[in-house]
């Protein structure tokens, strides 16, 4: 090795000679990790519309049922609480 060969040598280089790295940071191993698990999510939606037992009308159609009694059940139950309930008195 030349003097004019240690001039190009960056940090990570000189670690790799002593047998060390420099610590990744949040970034590095936070993005690939979340990339994983997001494409986990959407084959683990593929599969569920494969093995479905609904086809996909059917399936829409109860998701629809659901979501509008879900949401009929939420305003009759916000209806209902809302004579009864009174301010208290402010006190200053």
């Amino acid at each position: 090795m030349k003097l004019k060969d240690l001039r190009e040598i960056d940090k990570d280089d000189l670690l790799r000679y002593v047998g060390l790295q420099t610590k990744r940071s949040v970034a590095e191993w936070m993005l690939p990790s979340i990339g994983l698990f997001a494409l986990g999510m959407l084959v683990g939606a593929g599969v569920a519309l494969l093995t479905a037992p609904k086809s996909g009308r059917e399936l829409r159609e109860d998701l629809r049922e659901r979501a509008q009694g879900a949401n009929e059940e939420l305003s009759s139950s916000f209806s209902g609480a809302g004579g009864s309930a009174e301010r208290p008195p402010r006190t200053f």
